[in-house]
């Protein structure tokens, strides 16, 4: 199971994405991340556990940018990480 929420917005968007996350937290989940563009540039955040995890990681490593998208996970294969995945 997991959860998907986008904003194309005005103003910045990563508080937006997390509190949306948290609006999908009764669902179950065991890992969070969102990502958004900045001046052309993707950056990303994930955090292993609840959304405490990845709203404490923002405070230290905030995220800029008017559009981003978030997802929370539950790990059907594998373990949940941080790690990106290269195939």
């Amino acid at each position: 199971m997991c959860g998907i929420v986008g904003v194309l917005g005005k103003h910045q968007v990563a508080p937006i994405l997390v509190e949306a996350l948290k609006r999908l937290e009764y669902r179950g989940y065991d890992s969070a991340g969102i990502a958004t563009v900045n001046n052309g540039t993707l950056e990303r955040r994930r955090a292993v556990g609840k959304l405490v995890h990845l709203s404490d990681l923002l405070v230290h490593e905030p995220l800029a940018g008017k559009s981003g998208i978030g997802h929370t996970r539950w790990a059907t294969h594998g373990v949940p990480s941080t790690k990106m995945l290269i195939l």
